[in-house]
């Protein structure tokens, strides 16, 4: 056979072809890919003495989806749509051998072959719409003729895998070698006639099917523009003949793929991989081997932390100074352990070696073997530097010593030790065994080789770390201390609580910044004997309005719930005219802008002060620390497709003129983006 493709063989086993695709690390459907499997069903057409043909990948899966990177520069022919109308259209069989995962335009190749052979461990799966757009490549059309409506819903529009069992799915999982098994049953069917998925009727459904997935995922949806596509794809097309249901869905996938909510789901996709991506000489330095870790604190952070070290294999010992505090402490993470099990998410040979792996301790002197020590103690710099104190008597010479400093100055931690190349901020956000943020913040001392530690440790225990420079609040809470000032402020004016929550709801935010006071506790660094009624924060706690854990604070709360209190409303009226203010009605429209035009404005002057190494940081820094909605791209990419000169316009028509930063005024000037920006 005339067939030359450096990523491709293609030999005969007697009377059957056999394709390998061999393209690390996961057989990403990039352009020579395609041309090898159009090349090869053309030399398996030509050649009178091949009967079926077997398409296999070498490594460890199949064809794990597009290359992604071809997106946005647009992939050139044969589109995968050719290839896999090519396999389809060939008159001699064409058998899928799939094992690992046949995700996205790889299981649309696998169901555009006439039959599938797969190990029992093989999982489909057409994820597109996680970045904001459906399968263009046959696969809403093909799949239900497989699998019926309602899996296909499921797979399509929540990004579900399939397992090589499923019903329908699969023609013969192979026991034994894939390829054997692969090859075995082309013989079966080298001389029957081609069975083609598009030829098959898809299995009768009740349209209620659709109607019940719609209603029960309408929350989940209510953003999203690809899941609600993908129903409406699918309810009129299942109607349909093949040929027009197909032609519907390139284009609507094609439409998806150009709009706003697309583009931004990609940024998010390149932007979390570049997080924690370390300049090429920091990044070529040696990691220091990490095996015991030390946390101080067993309150909630401290419990959160250690769960996220023991979940990630690592040993733990658990500090505290208080007896029954560190009691509390230690029962809370094997009980969180216990529910793991519970729930199967940990099995009990895990558990048991995580319960094993963890040791508590009052005594700073049984810290002396740890690799590094994550302190998490109360948030006041001379807790603070005592502990660091303490810490650089007994701790080894090398050990890391990490602060999970939520806002405060890593150097002046640094200070009460005898090594400030190796104290560092490690910030994780709570609960810190959920949330996979961390801020890894280097003093003006730090070691790049410790910054290269943290970063890597970081992902192995499943977070994604971002670097951040030392400034108050660092990255995250820099930017949430402007939003929340601005949210005070717009009360003030004379929004609602509930009105400024729910513009930021209705924008894609899980939770408004007067519902989350109250989630954290708005006697946060209040007390009653130091309060002067000067804040409305302080007003409602002086009222015993502490928030949710006492059923009211900004809101009532009534089973949880949180409802409108014309009570607080009103006492804010009372304040603000007793503080000057003129109450007005402000448009939902203003008060998005107000929320985050100076915020955006913050973000500029933390890339030009050098806190953020990229724009994209940022919007990782929102992604996983606070809930910003992927489909808006993060605060930078929105910030951008905005555009920097309407956010100053806006910024100086609601007298901001004096607060705006000269990096914005010199991006605005220069036409350049936040993405482009070089401090």
């Amino acid at each position: 056979m005339a067939f030359d493709h450096a990523i491709a063989k293609l030999e005969t086993r007697g009377d059957v072809a056999l394709l390998t695709i061999d393209s690390p690390p996961v057989n990403a459907i990039g352009h020579a890919i395609r041309l090898a499997l159009v090349d090869a069903v053309a030399e398996v057409e030509k050649d009178t003495g091949v009967k079926a043909l077997v398409v296999t990948c070498a490594g460890k899966t199949f064809f794990a989806g597009a290359d992604i990177a071809e997106l946005a520069k647009g992939p050139a022919e044969p589109l995968l749509p050719t290839v896999i109308n090519t396999l389809e259209d060939c008159s001699k069989p064409v058998i899928a051998a799939v094992h690992g995962t046949a995700l996205g335009g790889g299981a649309e190749i696998a169901l555009g072959c006439h039959y599938r052979v797969a190990v029992p461990s093989a999982q489909f799966g057409m994820p597109e719409v996680d970045l904001g757009f459906l399968p263009g490549a046959g696969g809403t059309q093909r799949l239900p003729r497989l699998v019926g409506v309602a899996r296909t819903l499921e797979t399509v529009a929540l990004a579900k895998r399939l397992k090589a069992d499923e019903p329908g799915l699969v023609d013969t999982l192979a026991e034994g070698d894939l390829v054997e098994a692969a090859l075995a049953f082309a013989e079966t069917v080298k001389d029957k006639p081609v069975v083609r998925t598009r030829d098959r009727a898809v299995p009768a459904y009740d349209e209620a099917v659709i109607d019940d997935f719609a209603k029960a995922n309408a929350k989940k949806f209510k953003h999203l523009e690809a899941p609600k596509a993908i129903i409406a794809l699918i309810r009129e097309t299942m109607k349909l003949d093949f040929a027009t249901g197909i032609a519907m869905e390139r284009k609507a996938s094609l439409a998806l793929r150009a709009g706003f909510q697309s583009r931004a789901l990609r940024h998010a996709f390149f932007a979390e991989r570049q997080a924690g991506k370390l300049p090429k000489e920091v990044a070529a330095l040696a990691r220091k081997d990490i095996a015991t870790v030390g946390i101080i604190g067993s309150g909630t952070m401290g419990v959160g932390i250690s769960l996220a070290f023991l979940g990630g294999g690592y040993t733990v010992r658990i500090l505290d100074r208080q007896a029954d505090a560190l009691d509390r402490g230690v029962k809370r993470i094997r009980d969180t352990i216990a529910k793991n099990v519970a729930s199967g998410r940990t099995p009990e040979a895990k558990a048991a070696a995580q319960n094993a792996a963890l040791t508590q301790t009052m005594d700073f002197a049984d810290l002396a073997d740890c690799d590094i020590v994550v302190e998490a103690a109360f948030e006041t710099m001379a807790v603070k530097q005592d502990v660091f104190g303490e810490l650089d008597k007994v701790c080894k010479a090398d050990a890391i010593l990490a602060s999970n400093t939520s806002y405060l100055d890593v150097d002046q931690i640094a200070a009460a030790t005898r090594r400030p190349s190796q104290v560092v901020g490690m910030h994780f956000f709570s609960p810190a065994n959920i949330m996979k943020l961390v801020e890894v913040v280097k003093g003006k001392d730090t070691a790049p080789a410790v910054i290269a530690t943290c970063v890597d440790l970081a992902r192995r225990i499943g977070k994604v770390p971002v670097v951040s420079g030392n400034a108050y609040g660092f990255i995250g809470n820099r930017m949430l201390a402007v939003r929340r000032t601005e949210a005070d402020q717009l009360v003030l004016l004379g929004a609602t609580p509930s009105e400024v929550d729910s513009v930021l709801e209705d924008f894609g935010m899980p939770m408004g910044p007067f519902r989350i006071s109250d989630l954290a506790g708005l006697d946060l660094g209040w007390s009653a004997e130091t309060s002067t009624g000067s804040t409305i924060r302080e007003c409602l706690c002086e009222l015993g309005r502490r928030g949710q854990k006492t059923d009211a604070g900004f809101f009532d709360y009534v089973d949880g719930k949180a409802v409108r209190s014309e009570m607080v409303e009103e006492l804010i009226r009372d304040f603000a005219k007793r503080n000057g203010y003129a109450p007005r009605a402000i448009s939902r429209e203003e008060i998005l802008e107000r929320l985050l035009y100076p915020f955006i404005n913050e973000a500029v002057a933390i890339l030009a002060d050098g806190i953020a190494e990229r724009a994209s940081d940022i919007d990782v820094v929102w992604f996983f620390g606070y809930g910003w909605p992927r489909f808006n791209g993060g605060p930078a990419y929105y910030a951008d497709e905005i555009g920097l000169p309407k956010i100053l316009e806006r910024l100086e028509a609601l007298g901001y003129g004096e607060q705006v930063s000269p990096a914005l005024r010199e991006l605005v000037a220069s036409g350049k983006t936040l993405a482009e920006f070089k401090g």
